[in-house]
Protein backbone atom coordinates (compact mmCIF):
# COMPACT_ATOMS: atom_id res chain seq x y z
CA UNK A 1 0.00 0.00 0.00
CA UNK A 2 0.97 3.67 -1.01
CA UNK A 3 2.29 5.53 1.66
CA UNK A 4 2.99 8.62 0.61
CA UNK A 5 3.26 11.08 3.12
CA UNK A 6 0.36 13.14 4.58
CA UNK A 7 -0.74 16.17 7.00
CA UNK A 8 0.00 14.37 10.65
CA UNK A 9 -0.31 17.76 12.39
CA UNK A 10 -3.37 19.38 12.45
CA UNK A 11 -3.85 23.17 13.68
CA UNK A 12 -5.75 23.52 16.54
CA UNK A 13 -9.27 24.83 16.88
CA UNK A 14 -11.98 25.36 19.11
CA UNK A 15 -14.90 22.62 19.74
CA UNK A 16 -18.32 22.79 19.07
CA UNK A 17 -20.44 23.07 15.65
CA UNK A 18 -18.97 25.48 12.62
CA UNK A 19 -15.77 25.12 10.46
CA UNK A 20 -14.88 24.34 7.01
CA UNK A 21 -16.06 21.29 5.22
CA UNK A 22 -14.07 18.47 5.45
CA UNK A 23 -12.78 17.32 2.13
CA UNK A 24 -14.00 14.73 0.21
CA UNK A 25 -12.50 12.28 -2.02
CA UNK A 26 -13.53 12.48 -5.72
CA UNK A 27 -16.33 10.10 -6.93
CA UNK A 28 -14.17 9.08 -10.01
CA UNK A 29 -11.33 7.53 -7.15
CA UNK A 30 -14.20 5.93 -5.29
CA UNK A 31 -15.70 4.32 -8.83
CA UNK A 32 -12.31 3.15 -9.66
CA UNK A 33 -12.11 1.63 -6.21
CA UNK A 34 -15.37 0.02 -6.68
CA UNK A 35 -14.58 -1.37 -10.08
CA UNK A 36 -11.31 -2.88 -9.01
CA UNK A 37 -12.76 -4.73 -6.19
CA UNK A 38 -10.53 -3.43 -3.83
CA UNK A 39 -10.01 -3.69 0.41
CA UNK A 40 -11.67 -0.34 2.13
CA UNK A 41 -8.50 0.21 3.63
CA UNK A 42 -6.82 0.70 -0.17
CA UNK A 43 -9.68 3.45 -0.30
CA UNK A 44 -9.42 5.15 2.92
CA UNK A 45 -5.40 5.35 2.30
CA UNK A 46 -6.04 7.04 -0.95
CA UNK A 47 -8.22 9.08 0.70
CA UNK A 48 -5.50 9.97 3.75
CA UNK A 49 -2.91 10.27 1.05
CA UNK A 50 -4.39 13.10 -1.12
CA UNK A 51 -6.21 14.66 1.60
CA UNK A 52 -4.79 15.00 5.21
CA UNK A 53 -5.39 13.60 8.59
CA UNK A 54 -9.55 14.67 8.32
CA UNK A 55 -10.90 13.33 4.82
CA UNK A 56 -14.05 12.06 3.62
CA UNK A 57 -15.69 9.35 1.24
CA UNK A 58 -18.88 8.55 0.23
CA UNK A 59 -20.22 5.09 0.38
CA UNK A 60 -23.68 5.46 0.65
CA UNK A 61 -26.11 8.51 0.44
CA UNK A 62 -23.77 10.50 2.52
CA UNK A 63 -20.08 10.94 3.55
CA UNK A 64 -17.83 8.92 6.08
CA UNK A 65 -15.90 10.95 8.25
CA UNK A 66 -12.30 9.41 7.66
CA UNK A 67 -10.08 10.58 11.26
CA UNK A 68 -6.15 9.51 10.98
CA UNK A 69 -4.40 12.95 12.48
CA UNK A 70 -3.30 11.87 16.16
CA UNK A 71 -4.51 15.38 17.31
CA UNK A 72 -8.63 14.48 16.05
CA UNK A 73 -7.86 10.78 17.13
CA UNK A 74 -7.70 12.12 20.41
CA UNK A 75 -10.55 14.65 20.07
CA UNK A 76 -12.83 11.85 18.67
CA UNK A 77 -12.29 8.79 21.26
CA UNK A 78 -10.38 10.29 24.42
CA UNK A 79 -11.98 14.03 25.29
CA UNK A 80 -15.59 13.79 23.35
CA UNK A 81 -16.36 10.12 23.61
CA UNK A 82 -20.13 11.31 24.38
CA UNK A 83 -20.30 13.29 21.02
CA UNK A 84 -18.62 10.31 19.13
CA UNK A 85 -20.54 7.08 19.84
CA UNK A 86 -21.06 3.11 18.85
CA UNK A 87 -24.24 2.65 16.75
CA UNK A 88 -24.10 -1.31 16.80
CA UNK A 89 -21.04 -3.74 16.79
CA UNK A 90 -20.65 -5.65 14.12
CA UNK A 91 -20.26 -8.74 16.09
CA UNK A 92 -23.22 -8.11 17.98
CA UNK A 93 -24.57 -11.32 15.88
CA UNK A 94 -21.87 -13.28 18.08
CA UNK A 95 -21.69 -11.14 21.85
CA UNK A 96 -24.71 -10.26 21.92
CA UNK A 97 -25.22 -7.30 24.73
CA UNK A 98 -21.68 -7.88 25.84
CA UNK A 99 -19.71 -4.73 27.22
CA UNK A 100 -17.78 -4.31 23.73
CA UNK A 101 -21.22 -3.77 21.96
CA UNK A 102 -23.37 -2.45 24.91
CA UNK A 103 -24.13 1.86 25.14
CA UNK A 104 -25.20 4.35 27.29
CA UNK A 105 -25.64 3.59 31.16
CA UNK A 106 -25.57 -0.20 30.42
CA UNK A 107 -22.02 0.01 28.99
CA UNK A 108 -21.46 1.79 32.00
CA UNK A 109 -22.59 -0.77 34.57
CA UNK A 110 -20.55 -3.49 32.52
CA UNK A 111 -17.60 -1.80 32.01
CA UNK A 112 -17.28 -0.67 35.75
CA UNK A 113 -17.76 -4.47 36.58
CA UNK A 114 -14.93 -5.96 34.18
CA UNK A 115 -12.47 -3.06 34.75
CA UNK A 116 -10.88 -4.10 37.70
CA UNK A 117 -10.51 -7.31 36.65
CA UNK A 118 -7.60 -6.25 34.44
CA UNK A 119 -5.75 -3.91 36.09
CA UNK A 120 -3.59 -3.87 39.19
CA UNK A 121 -4.63 -6.62 41.91
CA UNK A 122 -7.30 -8.19 39.06
CA UNK A 123 -4.44 -8.56 36.81
CA UNK A 124 -2.30 -10.62 39.51
CA UNK A 125 -4.78 -13.53 39.61
CA UNK A 126 -3.92 -14.57 36.36
CA UNK A 127 -0.19 -14.77 36.56
CA UNK A 128 -0.54 -17.97 36.90
CA UNK A 129 -3.23 -19.10 34.44
CA UNK A 130 -1.15 -17.46 31.46
CA UNK A 131 2.08 -19.10 32.91
CA UNK A 132 0.30 -22.64 32.82
CA UNK A 133 -0.97 -21.79 29.11
CA UNK A 134 2.33 -20.61 27.67
CA UNK A 135 4.08 -24.06 29.07
CA UNK A 136 1.33 -25.98 27.80
CA UNK A 137 2.20 -24.57 24.50
CA UNK A 138 5.79 -24.75 25.25
CA UNK A 139 5.41 -28.47 25.31
CA UNK A 140 3.54 -29.03 22.40
CA UNK A 141 5.93 -26.93 20.66
CA UNK A 142 8.72 -29.05 21.89
CA UNK A 143 6.85 -32.16 20.42
CA UNK A 144 6.80 -30.95 17.13
CA UNK A 145 10.49 -30.20 17.15
CA UNK A 146 11.22 -33.60 18.35
CA UNK A 147 9.17 -35.13 15.57
CA UNK A 148 9.58 -32.62 12.65
CA UNK A 149 5.71 -32.49 12.36
CA UNK A 150 3.97 -29.46 10.11
CA UNK A 151 1.86 -27.07 12.64
CA UNK A 152 0.17 -23.65 11.36
CA UNK A 153 1.42 -21.49 13.76
CA UNK A 154 -1.91 -19.14 13.07
CA UNK A 155 -3.28 -21.81 14.81
CA UNK A 156 -1.08 -22.67 17.54
CA UNK A 157 -1.53 -19.34 18.58
CA UNK A 158 -5.41 -19.22 18.44
CA UNK A 159 -5.25 -22.34 20.96
CA UNK A 160 -2.97 -20.68 23.65
CA UNK A 161 -5.03 -17.86 23.58
CA UNK A 162 -7.77 -19.61 23.70
CA UNK A 163 -6.54 -21.76 26.77
CA UNK A 164 -5.44 -18.66 28.47
CA UNK A 165 -8.80 -16.88 28.35
CA UNK A 166 -10.35 -20.39 29.47
CA UNK A 167 -8.09 -20.44 32.00
CA UNK A 168 -9.14 -16.93 33.50
CA UNK A 169 -12.37 -17.49 33.00
CA UNK A 170 -13.21 -20.79 34.49
CA UNK A 171 -9.86 -21.84 36.55
CA UNK A 172 -9.69 -25.07 33.89
CA UNK A 173 -7.41 -25.52 31.70
CA UNK A 174 -8.47 -25.62 28.19
CA UNK A 175 -9.42 -29.61 27.48
CA UNK A 176 -9.78 -30.66 23.47
CA UNK A 177 -13.68 -31.34 23.49
CA UNK A 178 -14.31 -27.74 24.79
CA UNK A 179 -11.33 -26.60 22.45
CA UNK A 180 -13.11 -28.18 19.24
CA UNK A 181 -16.41 -26.81 19.67
CA UNK A 182 -15.13 -23.16 20.63
CA UNK A 183 -13.47 -23.12 17.34
CA UNK A 184 -16.93 -21.92 16.12
CA UNK A 185 -16.06 -18.91 17.51
CA UNK A 186 -12.95 -18.21 15.09
CA UNK A 187 -15.00 -19.32 12.39
CA UNK A 188 -17.92 -16.92 13.14
CA UNK A 189 -15.86 -14.00 13.61
CA UNK A 190 -14.08 -14.94 9.79
CA UNK A 191 -17.65 -15.18 8.31
CA UNK A 192 -18.77 -11.71 9.91
CA UNK A 193 -17.94 -9.76 6.66
CA UNK A 194 -19.53 -11.87 4.04
CA UNK A 195 -23.06 -12.67 5.94
CA UNK A 196 -26.46 -11.35 4.73
CA UNK A 197 -27.40 -8.10 5.66
CA UNK A 198 -30.33 -9.32 6.63
CA UNK A 199 -30.22 -10.10 10.39
CA UNK A 200 -32.27 -13.18 10.24
CA UNK A 201 -30.44 -14.58 7.45
CA UNK A 202 -27.24 -13.82 8.37
CA UNK A 203 -27.85 -15.93 11.87
CA UNK A 204 -29.41 -18.49 9.91
CA UNK A 205 -25.72 -18.47 8.08
CA UNK A 206 -24.20 -19.52 11.18
CA UNK A 207 -26.28 -20.85 13.15
CA UNK A 208 -25.06 -24.38 13.29
CA UNK A 209 -22.06 -22.65 14.89
CA UNK A 210 -23.63 -20.05 17.61
CA UNK A 211 -25.58 -23.60 19.01
CA UNK A 212 -21.87 -24.83 19.86
CA UNK A 213 -20.93 -21.76 21.27
CA UNK A 214 -24.02 -21.49 22.80
CA UNK A 215 -23.86 -24.86 24.60
CA UNK A 216 -20.31 -24.57 25.98
CA UNK A 217 -21.68 -21.25 27.18
CA UNK A 218 -24.64 -22.53 29.06
CA UNK A 219 -22.78 -25.16 30.92
CA UNK A 220 -19.92 -22.82 32.43
CA UNK A 221 -22.07 -20.59 33.42
CA UNK A 222 -24.48 -23.29 35.32
CA UNK A 223 -21.07 -24.31 36.86
CA UNK A 224 -20.14 -20.83 38.14
CA UNK A 225 -23.68 -20.21 39.28
CA UNK A 226 -23.13 -23.20 40.94
CA UNK A 227 -19.90 -22.30 42.78
CA UNK A 228 -17.80 -24.86 41.36
CA UNK A 229 -13.83 -23.94 40.85
CA UNK A 230 -11.64 -25.43 38.68
CA UNK A 231 -8.11 -26.14 39.30
CA UNK A 232 -7.10 -22.31 39.43
CA UNK A 233 -9.33 -21.13 41.64
CA UNK A 234 -12.37 -19.31 40.57
CA UNK A 235 -12.45 -17.47 37.52
CA UNK A 236 -13.83 -14.32 36.26
CA UNK A 237 -17.48 -16.27 35.36
CA UNK A 238 -17.22 -16.19 38.73
CA UNK A 239 -17.26 -12.46 39.25
CA UNK A 240 -20.24 -12.78 36.88
CA UNK A 241 -22.18 -15.24 38.59
CA UNK A 242 -21.74 -13.05 41.31
CA UNK A 243 -23.14 -10.10 39.93
CA UNK A 244 -25.91 -11.93 38.36
CA UNK A 245 -27.14 -12.84 41.95
CA UNK A 246 -27.12 -9.10 43.00
CA UNK A 247 -28.29 -7.10 39.77
CA UNK A 248 -31.58 -8.64 38.19
CA UNK A 249 -30.10 -6.83 34.90
CA UNK A 250 -27.40 -9.94 35.10
CA UNK A 251 -29.60 -12.11 33.41
CA UNK A 252 -28.15 -15.77 32.07
CA UNK A 253 -28.18 -14.45 28.61
CA UNK A 254 -26.08 -11.36 29.49
CA UNK A 255 -23.65 -13.36 31.55
CA UNK A 256 -23.61 -15.49 28.43
CA UNK A 257 -23.14 -12.44 26.19
CA UNK A 258 -20.21 -11.28 28.78
CA UNK A 259 -18.58 -14.54 28.45
CA UNK A 260 -18.51 -15.15 24.23
CA UNK A 261 -17.63 -10.96 24.33
CA UNK A 262 -14.04 -12.30 26.57
CA UNK A 263 -13.89 -15.18 24.61
CA UNK A 264 -13.96 -13.11 21.15
CA UNK A 265 -11.90 -10.00 23.02
CA UNK A 266 -9.64 -12.38 24.70
CA UNK A 267 -8.17 -14.54 22.07
CA UNK A 268 -8.76 -13.40 18.48
CA UNK A 269 -6.42 -10.04 18.95
CA UNK A 270 -3.56 -11.86 20.79
CA UNK A 271 -3.76 -14.88 18.60
CA UNK A 272 -3.55 -12.92 15.36
CA UNK A 273 -0.74 -10.74 17.04
CA UNK A 274 1.30 -13.75 17.76
CA UNK A 275 1.14 -14.79 14.36
CA UNK A 276 1.93 -11.74 12.74
CA UNK A 277 5.24 -11.55 14.68
CA UNK A 278 6.07 -14.85 13.72
CA UNK A 279 5.78 -14.03 10.07
CA UNK A 280 7.27 -10.97 10.45
CA UNK A 281 10.54 -12.35 12.69
CA UNK A 282 10.91 -14.77 9.50
CA UNK A 283 11.28 -11.93 7.40
CA UNK A 284 13.39 -9.50 9.79
CA UNK A 285 15.61 -13.18 12.03
CA UNK A 286 18.09 -10.39 13.45
CA UNK A 287 15.23 -8.68 15.98
CA UNK A 288 14.83 -12.19 17.77
CA UNK A 289 18.31 -11.88 18.51
CA UNK A 290 18.35 -8.72 19.24
CA UNK A 291 15.62 -9.46 21.84
CA UNK A 292 17.24 -12.59 23.32
CA UNK A 293 20.95 -11.07 23.31
CA UNK A 294 19.04 -7.75 25.00
CA UNK A 295 19.18 -9.37 28.38
CA UNK A 296 19.77 -13.18 30.00
CA UNK A 297 16.78 -15.32 30.70
CA UNK A 298 14.16 -13.83 32.74
CA UNK A 299 15.79 -10.21 33.36
CA UNK A 300 13.87 -7.12 33.10
CA UNK A 301 15.91 -6.10 30.00
CA UNK A 302 14.81 -9.29 28.26
CA UNK A 303 11.65 -8.70 29.00
CA UNK A 304 11.31 -4.69 27.65
CA UNK A 305 12.56 -6.21 24.15
CA UNK A 306 10.15 -8.82 24.14
CA UNK A 307 7.62 -7.04 25.01
CA UNK A 308 8.86 -4.34 22.21
CA UNK A 309 8.39 -7.18 19.72
CA UNK A 310 4.84 -7.19 20.71
CA UNK A 311 4.25 -3.34 20.76
CA UNK A 312 5.90 -2.96 16.73
CA UNK A 313 3.69 -5.83 15.94
CA UNK A 314 0.80 -3.59 16.69
CA UNK A 315 2.03 -0.63 15.32
CA UNK A 316 1.76 -2.60 12.09
CA UNK A 317 -1.20 -4.63 12.73
CA UNK A 318 -2.96 -3.04 15.32
CA UNK A 319 -5.98 -4.99 17.64
CA UNK A 320 -8.87 -2.64 16.57
CA UNK A 321 -7.40 -1.40 12.97
CA UNK A 322 -10.43 0.57 12.65
CA UNK A 323 -13.03 1.44 14.91
CA UNK A 324 -16.60 3.20 13.66
CA UNK A 325 -18.55 6.19 15.54
CA UNK A 326 -21.34 8.25 14.91
CA UNK A 327 -21.46 11.66 15.89
CA UNK A 328 -24.45 11.89 18.39
CA UNK A 329 -24.09 16.09 17.60
CA UNK A 330 -22.72 17.94 15.16
CA UNK A 331 -18.75 19.34 16.06
CA UNK A 332 -15.63 20.99 15.07
CA UNK A 333 -12.73 18.38 14.50
CA UNK A 334 -9.28 20.21 13.77
CA UNK A 335 -11.30 22.87 11.98
CA UNK A 336 -13.34 20.90 9.68
CA UNK A 337 -17.57 20.74 10.41
CA UNK A 338 -18.86 17.23 10.83
CA UNK A 339 -22.53 17.07 10.82
CA UNK A 340 -24.95 15.09 13.24
CA UNK A 341 -25.49 11.46 12.56
CA UNK A 342 -22.32 11.18 10.35
CA UNK A 343 -20.18 8.32 10.28
CA UNK A 344 -16.68 8.42 11.43
CA UNK A 345 -14.27 5.91 11.00
CA UNK A 346 -10.96 6.24 13.09
CA UNK A 347 -8.30 4.24 11.34
CA UNK A 348 -5.12 3.02 13.61
CA UNK A 349 -3.78 1.30 11.09
CA UNK A 350 -3.61 4.41 9.17
CA UNK A 351 -2.38 6.30 12.21
CA UNK A 352 0.50 3.66 12.94
CA UNK A 353 1.51 4.31 9.21
CA UNK A 354 1.53 7.90 8.63
CA UNK A 355 5.45 8.90 7.60
CA UNK A 356 5.37 12.05 9.26
CA UNK A 357 4.62 10.52 12.74
CA UNK A 358 6.94 7.26 12.10
CA UNK A 359 9.76 7.41 10.23
CA UNK A 360 10.35 4.38 7.54
CA UNK A 361 6.81 3.45 8.94
CA UNK A 362 6.38 -0.11 6.67
CA UNK A 363 9.78 -0.70 7.98
CA UNK A 364 9.56 -3.56 11.25
CA UNK A 365 11.60 -2.14 13.60
CA UNK A 366 11.11 -3.15 17.36
CA UNK A 367 13.96 -0.56 18.59
CA UNK A 368 10.85 1.84 18.45
CA UNK A 369 9.62 0.65 21.43
CA UNK A 370 12.73 0.69 23.57
CA UNK A 371 14.75 2.87 25.75
CA UNK A 372 15.30 6.01 23.35
CA UNK A 373 13.98 4.65 20.49
CA UNK A 374 11.38 6.53 18.09
CA UNK A 375 8.17 6.49 18.80
CA UNK A 376 6.01 9.56 18.88
CA UNK A 377 5.58 11.65 21.75
CA UNK A 378 2.14 12.28 20.70
CA UNK A 379 -0.97 11.28 22.18
CA UNK A 380 -3.62 9.76 19.42
CA UNK A 381 -0.45 8.33 17.56
CA UNK A 382 0.01 5.21 18.73
CA UNK A 383 -3.71 3.61 19.71
CA UNK A 384 -3.42 -0.62 18.66
CA UNK A 385 -5.87 -1.21 20.98
CA UNK A 386 -8.27 1.65 20.65
CA UNK A 387 -8.24 5.34 23.18
CA UNK A 388 -10.31 7.04 25.78
CA UNK A 389 -13.17 5.22 27.99
CA UNK A 390 -13.86 2.45 25.27
CA UNK A 391 -10.24 1.73 25.02
CA UNK A 392 -9.93 -1.98 25.26
CA UNK A 393 -10.21 -3.49 28.66
CA UNK A 394 -7.58 -6.30 28.30
CA UNK A 395 -5.00 -4.24 26.89
CA UNK A 396 -2.41 -4.78 30.24
CA UNK A 397 -4.24 -8.95 29.75
CA UNK A 398 -2.83 -9.29 26.11
CA UNK A 399 0.21 -7.59 26.26
CA UNK A 400 1.44 -9.80 29.24
CA UNK A 401 0.37 -13.14 27.57
CA UNK A 402 1.56 -12.41 24.83
CA UNK A 403 5.53 -11.53 26.76
CA UNK A 404 5.06 -14.67 28.66
CA UNK A 405 4.10 -16.79 25.65
CA UNK A 406 7.49 -15.35 23.53
CA UNK A 407 9.54 -15.91 26.70
CA UNK A 408 8.91 -19.95 26.46
CA UNK A 409 9.21 -20.36 23.18
CA UNK A 410 11.71 -17.43 21.45
CA UNK A 411 14.90 -18.95 23.18
CA UNK A 412 13.82 -23.06 22.20
CA UNK A 413 12.46 -23.01 19.00
CA UNK A 414 12.30 -21.18 15.26
CA UNK A 415 9.58 -21.85 12.75
CA UNK A 416 10.72 -22.34 9.59
CA UNK A 417 7.76 -21.97 7.09
CA UNK A 418 6.65 -23.50 4.54
CA UNK A 419 4.66 -21.12 2.75
CA UNK A 420 3.45 -17.47 4.08
CA UNK A 421 0.00 -15.91 3.42
CA UNK A 422 0.50 -13.16 0.26
CA UNK A 423 -1.60 -10.14 2.13
CA UNK A 424 -3.89 -9.67 4.94
CA UNK A 425 -7.55 -9.99 5.59
CA UNK A 426 -9.13 -7.30 6.85
CA UNK A 427 -12.37 -8.45 9.37
CA UNK A 428 -12.84 -7.87 13.21
CA UNK A 429 -9.02 -7.89 13.05
CA UNK A 430 -5.96 -7.71 10.38
CA UNK A 431 -5.42 -11.56 9.81
CA UNK A 432 -3.26 -13.12 7.43
CA UNK A 433 -5.20 -14.12 4.47
CA UNK A 434 -4.26 -17.69 4.97
CA UNK A 435 -2.30 -20.80 6.21
CA UNK A 436 0.59 -20.53 8.21
CA UNK A 437 2.33 -24.55 7.80
CA UNK A 438 5.69 -24.61 9.82
CA UNK A 439 8.06 -26.74 11.14
CA UNK A 440 10.15 -26.17 13.68
CA UNK A 441 13.98 -25.55 13.52
CA UNK A 442 17.07 -25.70 16.01
CA UNK A 443 17.02 -22.67 17.62
CA UNK A 444 20.79 -21.01 17.05
CA UNK A 445 21.51 -18.11 19.52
Amino acid sequence: MATDAAPAQLPRQPDGPGGRPVPELDGAAVEAWRAGGGELIDLLARARERLGGVAAVRLGPRPTVLVTAPEAVQHVLALHPDRYVKRSHRARLLIGDGVLAATGEAWKRQRRLLQAQFTGTGMRRYERRIAGAARTAAGRWAGYARTGQVFDVGEEMRRFALDTIWRSLTGHPLDPATARELASVAAVVAALPSLPADAVEARDSVAADLARIDAVAREAVAAARRGEAGPDGPGLLQVLAEAARERPEYTDRLVRDELVTLLVAGHETTATTLTWLYLLLDRHPQARGEALAAGPEGSPERREAVRALVSETLRLYPSAWILPRYTAEADTVAGYAVEADSDVLVCPYLTHRDPLLWPDPERFDPRRFTAGGGRPARQGAYLPFGLGPRACLGTQFALRESTVLLEHLLPRYRPSFASVPGGAAYSITVRPDGPTPATLAPAGP
